[in-house]
């Protein structure tokens, strides 16, 4: 599975999870900056790299929710 899009959402979760306990245990102010300037790029590329990823699908809207099917009846 070669979903490239996913990896830099788990990469970015992790630095920023990374960044707020770094702020909390008080580390170095320069330390805590620079991770948030990077978690800041970081964040703005993965949201590129998902709205511009390759996925296809074969779901519409007529299939709604999976876990929750609407009888047409009842609508």
């Amino acid at each position: 599975m070669k979903n490239i899009a996913m990896l830099w959402v788990i990469a970015t979760t992790a630095v920023l999870v990374l960044l707020s306990v770094m702020a909390s245990l008080n580390f170095p102010f320069n330390w805590v900056f620079y991770l948030t300037v990077i978690g800041q790029a970081m964040l703005i590329y993965t949201v590129y790299r998902v709205l511009t990823d390759d996925y296809d699908t074969k779901k519409t809207f007529d299939d709604f929710y999976e876990d929750h099917p609407i009888d047409s009846s009842n609508v």
